[in-house]
């Protein structure tokens, strides 16, 4: 018998070790844009999937940003359903404020996420590789957003609902994933903005990364992936020692939630302005920049009697021994 394709060989591993983590008989949705990479990974797990007996959709959704988007849609949807996978067509609205790519990106989750609960799934199934990974970590380090950009993506993570997010291509190369695609005789679809340099993750992948490749060697998208895991793994740790430590340093205060002063100047920097992050997130759902979250350590570390300090969603005070987050408005 012909020996497997070795791309091939790759891609199905890489996804039957993710299903691994579900019960027999899950459903899965796999998001499809008709591209190298959600191409292969539908294909994967359509294959590994019925090995498992489970039930695999694909969901496509047409962000309506390109002329023959619909016809783009279709085309990925006939492509899904000629390798058994029952296909689903969402188009979205794409909101113009806060650029295209982010507009476009939480469009995209919405409607999976809709789709995936509808459909009862227990995982959604996304087609980032270890490209994508080197892009995230690079564009993380260029904007200094700190070691939570840096981690990039999760190979998975659970919403609150309990629906998983997986991203079981991870440690595969983008050129695996059309390899994969050519030895299937799988048509794909290139889209018009991976080669638009308008957008910062394209400027990355065409002139940025290449660079580095040249200058300091090859590799260096695997050293990004390593140094994203790595730092999963350190937040990880941080995470656990920050809900250990909040149970007995955290009150709720009228309209809001207080933190023990003393307490949190027992804590080293990293560990505190976690924590600050990690009530501000919880609390009110709002996020931190670097600026804010020094700004109410200041209020531990250098205590001069400044007033309230503004945040998003919420405010923070000193007050009796303790550091008052109350919501806005109130």
């Amino acid at each position: 018998m012909p020996s497997l394709n070795p791309a091939i060989a790759e891609i199905r591993l890489a996804v039957r070790t993710a299903l691994a983590d579900l019960p027999e008989g899950a459903t899965v949705v796999v998001a499809l844009s008709g591209g190298a990479d959600s191409l292969a990974l539908a294909a994967a797990t359509a294959f590994e999937g019925r090995a498992r007996g489970m039930q695999v959709h694909s969901i496509t959704v047409d962000h309506g940003l390109q002329a023959g988007s619909a016809d783009t849609a279709a085309d990925a949807a006939a492509k899904a359903e000629a390798l058994g996978i029952r296909s689903t067509i969402l188009a979205v609205d794409v909101a113009r404020e806060g650029g295209p790519e982010a507009a476009a990106r939480e469009a995209r989750y919405r409607a999976l996420t809709q789709a995936a609960t509808d459909a009862g799934a227990d995982a959604v199934l996304l087609g980032h590789t270890l490209d994508d990974q080197a892009e995230t970590v690079l564009l993380g380090l260029a904007r200094g957003s700190g070691a939570a950009s840096l981690q990039g993506m999760a190979p998975v993570r659970a919403d609150e609902d309990g629906l998983r997010w997986m991203r079981p291509l991870l440690g595969v190369r983008r050129q695996t994933t059309r390899a994969f695609c050519t030895a299937s005789a799988l048509d794909v679809w290139d889209d018009p903005h991976n080669g638009d340099d308008r957008f910062s993750r394209v400027r990355v992948r065409e002139r940025v990364l290449p660079v580095l490749e040249t200058e300091l060697g090859p590799g260096i998208a695997e050293a990004l992936a390593r140094t994203a895991e790595q730092l999963r793994e350190d937040a990880e740790a941080f995470d656990e020692m920050i809900h250990e430590t909040i149970e007995d340093i955290v009150e709720h205060a009228e309209a809001g939630i207080s933190v023990s002063v003393a307490a949190l100047a027992a804590n080293p920097a990293a560990l505190r302005n976690r924590i600050i992050r990690l009530v501000v997130d919880s609390e009110f759902g709002a996020s931190l920049t670097r600026t804010q979250t020094v700004e109410v350590a200041r209020l531990v570390t250098d205590w001069s009697g400044q007033g309230p300090i503004d945040l998003p969603g919420c405010s923070a005070v000193r007050a009796g021994g303790r550091i008052v987050f109350t919501a806005s408005g109130r």
